[in-house]
This record gives structure tokens, sequence and C-alpha cells, in this order.
């Protein structure tokens, strides 16, 4: 049996407090909307009850973001692509910020089990004076439970439209990509942090971002295997390489944390579902 399913959160600013609308069609659905800090910014946590996709699976998660609202979204766990037996399973994730929204969009890895078929799509459109902070984690296989990525393909797609697009296919049988040191490198997990915005970013803040990211890499554990760059003024990314999920998570926090203080003069409280 497939599922096909459909989320559609909307965020408004209503006295000071950001509200979340959201309609749904199958097993998608988002839990209570939470204030941990306070009524300006609403997180909510998006689960999926059946706790992964096989072929034929598709998932879709459109979020829009009015004016003046702040939101978070985060997953309680990781989603799973298990091995297909010939059809695609697709995750596509859709956003659109009106001038002067946020939205922080955090979800827990993605876990690409041997055989899958898979594709995990983002789009972000964004207006004017909106910014958007964000991460992508995809672990290929489970090597701590000796099952590696053998089989199957993925697709990893992240896209601003007209300013910046990162597009990888990986096939399990690609051994150049997966494992030559201007590839994978042998690495199994790959983890994108970024922050993008619907305007020309001001170029201090641009630079902060980007000093911000590659203070925290002086003398990390990942220094060798990460690196942070700005491809568009719009854009501002870092990427990180390791063999397995915790440590990149762990990575991406730290800075997501300091660009969050930096950038938007917030506190960054873990969401109370990462210690559940």
């Amino acid at each position: 049996m497939t599922w096909h399913a459909s989320l559609e959160l909307d965020y408004t600013l209503s006295a000071g407090r950001t509200v979340a609308h959201h309609r749904h069609q199958g097993p998608l659905r988002i839990l209570q909307s939470l204030y941990p800090e306070g009524d300006a910014v609403c997180h909510n946590v998006l689960v999926h009850p059946p706790g992964g996709l096989v072929g034929g699976d598709t998932l879709d998660i459109r979020a829009t973001v009015a004016t003046g609202a702040h939101a978070l979204v985060t997953t309680p766990g990781a989603t799973r692509f298990y091995r297909s037996l010939g059809e695609l399973a697709v995750q596509r994730a859709h956003m659109q910020l009106a001038a002067g929204a946020r939205l922080e969009w955090l979800p827990l890895e993605a876990l690409c089990y041997s055989g899958c078929l898979a594709e995990n799509r983002l789009t972000m459109n964004l207006a004017a004076g909106s910014e958007m902070m964000g991460w992508d984690v995809t672990a290929l296989g489970l090597p701590n439970a000796g099952l590696p990525f053998v089989e199957g393909t993925f697709c990893q797609h992240i896209e601003l439209p007209g300013v910046w697009l990162e597009r990888a296919r990986l096939n399990a049988h690609d051994d150049l990509l997966l494992n030559h040191p201007l590839g994978l490198a042998g690495q199994r997990c790959i983890a994108t942090l970024f922050l993008v915005a619907g305007s020309k970013l001001d170029k201090a803040r641009r630079q902060a971002a980007l000093d911000i990211a590659r203070d925290l890499l002086q003398g990390h554990a990942l220094e060798a295997s990460a690196g942070a760059t700005s491809p568009d003024a719009q854009v501002v990314v870092l990427r990180v390489l390791t063999p397995v999920v915790e440590p990149a998570m762990d990575l991406l926090k730290l800075v997501w944390r300091a660009w969050r203080k930096a950038l938007w003069q917030l506190e960054a409280p873990n969401p109370r579902i990462w210690s559940a």
C-alpha cells in the first residue's frame, strides 16, 4: 500500500503572535503549536505516522509565512526512505515567504536505506526582505547497523529559484562519486546548512555569517571536511561531509545557534522534541 499525503501550513501574525493554520490529507500533520520563545515565534513538529517512505509514496509539504510572522518547523525523528520494488518515493517541500517573514526549516536527517529509489526536494520562494535558515542532512545506508548503501539511487534537490540550485543524484554503484577524493571521499553523510534571503544580504551581515561559520570550524574535529561559502549575495552555505549523522548534526546546530543570535538577535533553544 502506498501513501499520498499532503500538509499545508499557513503562518500569520496576529497581535504580535505567530499563529499556524493547517490542512492535511493522509498521514501527515503537525502537533500542537508551541511558544518556548514567546508569542513571536511559532514552533511546530511535523509528524508522518508511518515513519518512512516506500516506493510510490509521495509527501507534499507547503508552508506559507505572512509578513512579520516567524515559524520554526522540525520533525521528531529521521525521514526514512526504505527499499523500493521499482517505484520512486518522493518528498517535496515548498516554502513561500512574504516580505518581512522568517522561517526555520530544521527537519532531522533523511536516512537512505540500501535499495531505495527516492527524491527529496526543497524549493524556497522568498519575497524581498524575508529570510530563511534551514538544513538538509542525508545519510546513505546505516553504517552503524552494518547496512551500507550498496543498491539504489537518491536525488537531493535544494532550490531558491533563479538564484541558487543544488542538485545531487547519488547512485550506489557510482564508485567515483561516492569514494573519490573529489566526490564524497568515502563519507556517507552529506549535510548542508543555509541562510537564504529574498533580496541581497547586506554585505556586513553576509560576511558576518561566513565569519561565524568559519570561526567555529577553526580547530573543530570536522574542519577538514566542512566549509562555508556564499555562492550568491542572497545565500550563505555551510557544507559538511562525515561518516555518520551525529557529528554533522552537532556542527550544524552549533552554527545555526550562532547565526540566529548574531543575525536575528535571538537565542536558540533546542526544540523540545529533539531531546524527547
